[in-house]
């Protein structure tokens, strides 16, 4: 048993055995799959006015986690993506910031000093992401060197195996002993690589147990597999921190990541965290998208509303 101190919370003794939490965990309702797509799907048949897009628009800009997890990333590129980070259009002063920049953590220092002086957070991965597959020690020294370095902010994946296996007090602990890693300094963002989750109701039971191990955010995918994040999937999750929140009094984030890659797509996105969890998600504290290439449409449909031109891919840098 790990001697991490569990975080407080009104529902704290459902992590008192791993028979405790896999009966809260099991005990969770059933995910009806037909009526979460219907509705995932309904809700971006929405269409909304040109003054409340541009809204949308600049929100989404504001929310977007700008992100490099390459093997071959160089100061240069993190150093450029900093940049474009804190001023996204140099033709426009009035676009707004993205929320951070994320990178792994040997690059912190690095990205730390691009935006420095900025609302821009820098966010690292860790845990031996994006497979998660290191011993715990490992992971926590990924963790404390980021957050050495100067991390805002973790993104942890999950120990998939673990979880499917139904050991969900060693991925509960896990949590935990990464978020004192953490130290207060960083806030923590939980993975569940969603797409090899398989199901729903594991969706959901993954959502609920980072929420009960302290997780500051909870998010769906690395990016990094076939399947990311799909409004279905980000909708359960909205869902479940609503419900969190009700019981508990505390609010934590969601960030979907992976294959969000139009304005169109994010503007959907919006709409299904306002129709699911509520207006007070819909800022950068509480909801973010992890993307790389969505910024630069976002931008160019930006520019379009405002000049009624659209000038293409050009008009954007390449990242």
């Amino acid at each position: 048993m790990s001697t991490t101190p569990s975080p407080t919370h009104a529902l704290t003794d459902v992590a008192a055995s791993d028979a405790s939490l896999r009966r809260f965990l099991h005990g969770l309702p059933g995910v009806d799959p037909v009526g979460l797509e219907a509705r995932a799907a309904a809700l971006g048949t929405r269409s909304i006015k040109t003054t409340a897009k541009a809204y949308a628009l600049d929100l989404a800009i504001s929310m977007v986690d700008l992100t490099t997890l390459e093997g071959a990333d160089t100061p240069g590129k993190v150093r450029a993506l900093g940049a474009k980070a804190v001023l996204p259009d140099p033709t426009d002063r009035t676009a707004p910031s993205t929320a951070a920049v994320c990178v792994y953590p040997d690059l912190v220092e690095v990205a730390k000093a691009a935006v420095a002086g900025s609302s821009v957070k820098v966010a690292s991965v860790a845990t031996a992401f994006p497979a998660g597959r290191a011993p715990l020690e490992v992971k926590l020294a990924d963790v404390r060197a980021a957050v050495a370095a100067g991390a805002d902010e973790v993104d942890m994946v999950i120990d998939r195996g673990a979880f499917l296996a139904g050991h969900y007090l060693k991925v509960y602990e896990e949590i935990t002993a990464v978020k004192e890693a953490c130290g207060g300094a960083a806030r923590l963002k939980v993975i569940f690589e969603t797409g090899e989750l398989s199901t729903y109701d594991n969706i959901r039971r993954a959502s609920w147990l980072a929420m009960l191990a302290g997780a500051d955010f909870i998010k769906t995918s690395t990016g990094k597999v076939a399947v990311n994040a799909t409004p279905a999937n980000t909708l359960l999750m909205l869902q479940a921190v609503r419900e969190f929140r009700d019981r508990t009094g505390v609010q934590i984030g969601v960030k979907p990541a992976g294959g969000i890659r139009t304005a169109k797509d994010a503007v959907k996105f919006l709409v299904i965290v306002n129709e699911t969890a509520g207006p007070d998600w819909l800022d950068n504290h509480w909801f973010r998208f992890g993307a790389s290439s969505l910024l630069n449409d976002l931008l160019m449909q930006r520019q379009k509303l405002a000049t009624g031109r659209y000038s293409g891919p050009d008009y954007v840098t390449v990242d």
